[in-house]
């Protein structure tokens, strides 16, 4: 693959770069485990009990104090952040575009969006991507939750909006395309990236990215049915399943350096969910796998608001999920397919990228992890899981939802489990709506509520109280995670709480909570025509 290929990639990439040669594999999916509420009283005691041995800072007059996350002993346990510490970590990955209504090309039914990410996991196994499709018309923004490592989630990012992009392309923009690539002339771009400066790419594997993704549209334009291209439907659709099977092929085959083959491994033998959405002036379509979510708000004509779900989570509370990977497999497995709510017994997500463990036969994973790789230092282990008769158990394929677009049609929620763990649907699109409006929403008593007792009237009025404090943030997406990681079990913004759960060392926060991504997309509802139905 030519220089010519490789700047361009990581030209259109638009971000910062970090190489990456290890992959931690910190968790085989575990959830949190540990109450939020024994946190703080931990750490009140922490507090009293090593007061006396912190008498001042060293920091010079006007300097704001740092708090850094470290392991955890005993005798250096701070959990006193001030608000400064606490609103710089809160927002050190928010960002936030306003998104021009009219591009040259069409209209653009996103008014702006804005997102953040709060890490548990060191480094964090979450990703983020947003882009304007530049050959065709409307918007993509997708939400990675890693597990095993971040490898996957880092690999899924930069390349399926790509996938997605290619697909929804006609065949005579692909042949531009094509025509560019094989004469080394400039190639017209096809997305506009939305980057974050925190982010970063995988530079060593650009090459490999642009190679497999020029595989793809070659094929597209082989085809005789390609025309016009894909609708978005099935151009998510066929993304997510070719995207998995390159990953997989990726880690099977010889590549042009040692690294290139070590991250092929990692991205192989990780995996991560996703959960894409394409909007455009007439709807939202969203793909997903796994358990990150798309929820909308939708603001009704008494002002009132809801939330309407764009996803459902693929997991073992999932009943119709649950029977369709039982259905794929033998009647004697029944038992043992999904057993204590994990896939085999280890993973929770019944969808996923990567997790080639879950899908290739013993004899593949033997022969590809017996190829000379230095295992060990790639925290790639050989194992089997359990019960594994009938592969592959796992797949990538996504769960498609449509919603045409309504005038009372808000705003996008696209979050990963983290946040969904602590925040429930209604809650979160609450949270938004009153920042969005800056009305704070109180529902009238209920009948049942008129005749509480003087106890549970307290903790009444104490989340009244909490939803009529002010906004502190400016971005909604902080704001929402500033809520689902402070508020107490009395609906209540507990800066002691909060305080605690920032300032957990990194070899304790994931027992807390998980990594949280959140991405919140505006709608521009003058360009939204009412439904006829």
């Amino acid at each position: 693959m030519s220089v010519t290929l490789c700047s361009w990639f990581l030209h259109c990439a638009k971000r910062s770069v970090l190489s990456v040669s290890r992959c931690q594999q910190h968790r085989l999916y575990n959830r949190c485990c540990c109450s939020p509420h024994n946190l703080v009283t931990w750490a009140k005691r922490t507090r009293l009990s090593s007061s006396s041995s912190h008498s001042g800072s060293d920091l010079g007059p006007g300097s704001v104090p740092r708090a850094q996350r470290h392991s955890s002993t005993r005798e250096d346990l701070d959990f006193q952040l001030t608000e400064a510490q606490m609103n710089g970590m809160l927002r050190a990955n928010e960002q936030a575009v306003r998104i021009p209504e009219f591009d040259g090309r069409g209209l653009s039914a996103v008014l702006k969006y804005e997102s953040n990410q709060l890490p548990a996991n060191t480094p964090n196994e979450d990703r983020r991507s947003a882009s304007t499709c530049l050959q065709t018309k409307g918007m993509m923004f997708g939400v990675f939750d890693g597990h095993g490592g971040y490898a996957c989630a880092q690999a899924v990012s930069e390349r399926l909006l790509y996938y997605v992009a290619v697909a929804l392309m006609s065949q005579r923009s692909l042949e531009e395309v094509e025509d560019a690539m094989e004469n080394l002339r400039p190639v017209p771009p096809i997305l506009q990236w939305y980057k974050h400066h925190n982010d970063y790419n995988y530079r060593e594997s650009a090459s490999l990215y642009v190679e497999q993704l020029r595989l793809f549209w070659q094929e597209l334009l082989d085809s005789e049915e390609h025309g016009e291209g894909m609708p978005p439907r099935d151009a998510l659709d066929y993304a997510f399943r070719r995207l998995d099977a390159d990953i997989s092929l990726e880690a099977q085959v010889p590549l042009d350096s040692d690294l290139m083959r070590n991250t092929a491994l990692q991205v192989a033998f990780a995996g991560c969910t996703a959960c894409v959405a394409h909007v455009d002036t007439e709807g939202i379509h969203v793909a997903n796998t796994g358990d990150c979510r798309a929820v909308l708000g939708v603001q009704e004509d008494d002002g009132s608001w809801s939330a309407l779900p764009l996803s459902h989570d693929h997991n073992a509370l999932n009943e119709a999920e649950l029977d369709r990977v039982r259905s794929q497999h033998p009647r004697t497995e029944r038992g043992t397919v999904v057993t204590d709510d994990r896939l085999l017994g280890i993973l929770m997500p019944l969808r996923a990228f990567g997790d080639v463990r879950f899908k290739w036969s013993r004899d593949l994973q033997q022969s590809v992890l017996e190829s000379g790789c230095d295992l060990e230092s790639l925290n790639i282990y050989q194992y089997t899981p359990p019960n594994y008769h009938t592969p592959p158990y796992l797949e990538a394929t996504p769960e498609l939802t449509y919603h045409r677009l309504r005038p009372q049609d808000r705003f996008l929620i696209l979050a990963s489990d983290g946040l969904w763990d602590m925040l429930g649907e209604g809650e979160a699109v609450r949270l938004v709506a009153e920042h969005l409006t800056g009305v704070h929403l109180q529902a009238p008593l209920s009948a049942s509520e008129r005749q509480i007792s003087l106890g549970q009237m307290h903790s009444l009025l104490l989340q009244r109280r909490a939803r009529a404090a002010p906004v502190l943030d400016p971005n909604s997406a902080t704001h929402l995670i500033r809520h689902a990681v402070g508020t107490n079990e009395y609906g209540e913004m507990d800066r002691e709480r909060l305080s605690a759960m920032l300032a957990l060392p990194e070899d304790l926060a994931r027992m807390y909570r998980d990594d949280i991504t959140v991405t919140i997309v505006y709608f521009n509802s003058n360009l939204i025509k009412p439904s006829d139905a």
